[in-house]
């Protein structure tokens, strides 16, 4: 008897010394662990959290298309809400990223459960001592309204979820270089506003079966900084890796099979474009952290894994917090540098298929059958543990370099490829005056867009450059792009045609490449006619075109347009990219700009 009036004694005095905290018990938590708030719900937490602590300001950072505030929590100790107070402050930023596809939304739980157990519980608030967190609990909120137990066909919960894409049915997370979401505008304006130290972004993974609850992407080879490469592997990665198997989360970095499905064929890890966040934020300096939680593990089980890998990406950054500023400021230093641009640039790499690695995959026993419904593999998995020692491919190969100029030069008459320039932090200066001066350039040939619609754009996704040097005039009010300036990797990410994912590439350089005259067949056949009389090398290059290409020596369309773009009436503009790469240090300080 007396064993039961001391326990119950226990139970009521944890009541009382808890009831204040259960008011803070997440949606999540109260449901079990197998549902995610809506978003009304979420914002009253962040109000809820608000209230309960002068640690926490929630405040929105835009709107999205559907007219709906996106929701942001600051978090600082000692109540540091500005840019400017958290600067003074030497803080690390660390912004966490939830709900970009609004159906994987373990990092929206995480998050919550564990800036509550920071600002109630006395001894996690630590994690706060040198660390201040921006946290977006939905990033994609017209998308995560969009809620249904059907949006997710391969995952394992929660009940119900929010939908991949935006209202426009754009994927948040392709449009980090074309900004063509309200959402990631918006996005754009708040990086800019705190430019964190550290960035997550946190997913929910597709594909194949295997033991690993969280796998994770993050930039370290390619055109990654040196120092902050370093820093990634040998302190970040390495730290974490030995963290989360102490307690049972082994990581491995986000799984791509060579032969999707099929573990044995091998992993392979390739460069992350800037249309992606991480990639993005690499190309800025500051690195970023993909999760990836499996999405066959039960909910709770992936919630868990994910607030520990935040949990001790704080503790590693009051660590480190010191020497990261470092880095980043001496990565933006020499990004803004002459050196920056003495080598050549690799602006796109392939991996090798034949330099690889052996390493131990955490995997399930699986068969591979050949399905009789549609010819194809069809993929078995069980549920025993089987460990695989398979070739794992990530060394990058370049397949494309330039000579980077010191200066773009662009016309004025490009506002919208202007606007996305501000809205990428770019600095640029305006001519006062017009001027003629000699730039390097491109000509496209060979033009092939995308024939389906990828994120509501045909990309110009197959074109060969002619590399060409020629004057130009441009108007007063051009915009002069200097390279020198931390953000140089992603002038290079927007303005090069060949940069993975850039402005030619979206499509906002078309226009160029539309013929807008045209010749009729009473002019150019007698015309024709003289040109092959009076120019052997016409006829000749005739002659080659009409042996090469079957198709072309029977269109007279074709034909007669030929021997149009080889008179003078032909338009020099057509296919003739508009970017001005000015080369000459000497020639770029001594045009007339004004900010």
């Amino acid at each position: 008897m007396k064993k039961f009036l001391v326990l119950g004694y226990l139970l009521i005095l944890n009541y009382f010394l808890f009831a204040q905290d259960n008011k803070l018990i997440t949606y999540y938590e109260s449901s079990g662990y197998k549902e995610t708030p809506r978003y009304d719900q979420t914002v009253s937490y962040c109000k809820l959290l608000e209230q309960n602590s002068t640690m926490v300001k929630f405040t929105t950072f835009g709107k999205t298309p559907l007219g709906r505030d996106l929701p942001l929590l600051i978090v600082d100790k000692n109540g540091n809400f500005t840019p400017e107070a958290i600067k003074k402050s030497g803080n690390a930023v660390l912004l966490i990223q939830a709900c970009i596809h609004a159906g994987e939304c373990e990092g929206k739980d995480a998050g919550f459960t564990l800036l509550r157990d920071i600002i109630i519980n006395k001894k996690m608030s630590s994690l706060l001592d040198h660390v201040s967190v921006l946290f977006i609990p939905i990033f994609n909120v017209d998308g995560h309204e969009r809620f249904s137990k059907y949006n997710r066909i391969n995952q394992n919960g929660p009940v119900e979820m929010g939908w991949r894409t935006n209202a426009n049915n754009l994927n948040l997370n392709r449009d980090y270089v074309k900004a063509d979401a309200p959402e990631m505008q918006n996005w754009l304006k708040l990086f800019n506003k705190f430019n964190p130290d550290f960035f997550v972004d946190c997913h929910t993974t597709d594909g194949a079966d295997y033991q690993y609850a969280l796998t994770y992407g993050m930039e370290v080879e390619g055109n990654v900084d040196e120092g902050i490469a370093k820093w990634e592997k040998d302190v970040y990665i390495k730290e974490m890796e030995v963290q989360m198997t102490k307690i049972k989360f082994p990581m491995l970095p986000y799984v791509m099979f060579r032969n999707w499905h099929d573990p044995r064929s091998g992993l392979i890890i390739s460069a992350t474009p800037p249309m992606l966040s991480h990639g993005y934020t690499i190309c800025r300096n500051r690195p970023g952290l993909l999760i990836e939680n499996h999405m066959l593990k039960d909910y709770k089980t992936r919630v868990s894994a994910t607030y520990k890998l935040l949990e001790n990406t704080m503790v590693l950054l009051n660590k480190e917090y010191i020497n990261l500023h470092k880095l980043i400021e001496k990565a933006d230093t020499y990004t803004s540098s002459a050196d920056f641009r003495k080598n050549d640039f690799n602006l796109n790499y392939t991996v090798s298929n034949i330099d690889s690695t052996m390493v131990n995959f955490l995997g399930v026993e699986y068969t591979e059958e050949k399905s009789d419904l549609t010819g194809g593999s069809w993929f078995k998995y069980s549920k025993k543990p089987e460990t695989f020692s398979i070739p794992l491919f990530n060394k990058l190969k370049p397949t494309e370099k330039i000579k980077l100029p010191e200066a773009y030069i662009i016309g004025q008459e490009w506002t919208k490829v202007i606007e996305l320039l501000k809205l990428h932090n770019i600095s640029f200066k305006r001519l006062s005056e017009a001027v003629t001066l000699k730039v390097n350039s491109y000509k496209f040939e060979n033009i092939k867009w995308q024939q389906n619609s990828y994120e509501g754009r045909h990309a110009l996704n197959d074109f060969d450059l002619i590399k060409i040097e020629e004057e130009r005039t441009y108007p007063a009010g051009s915009i002069i792009i200097d390279m020198n300036q931390p953000m140089a990797k992603i002038i290079i990410s927007l303005l090069e045609p060949k940069a993975s994912g850039s402005l030619v590439y979206w499509g906002f350089f078309d226009a160029v490449c539309e013929q807008k005259e045209y010749v009729e067949s009473y002019v150019m056949e007698p015309m024709a006619r003289k040109m092959l009389a009076e120019d052997e090398q016409i006829r000749k290059e005739f002659e080659a075109k009409k042996a090469s290409d079957p198709a072309f020596a029977k269109d007279q369309r074709a034909i007669l347009n030929w021997f149009y773009s080889k008179s003078p009436w032909w338009d020099a503009h057509v296919n003739v990219y508009p970017v001005g790469r000015i080369m000459d240090r000497n020639l770029l300080n001594g045009l007339k700009v004004v900010d």
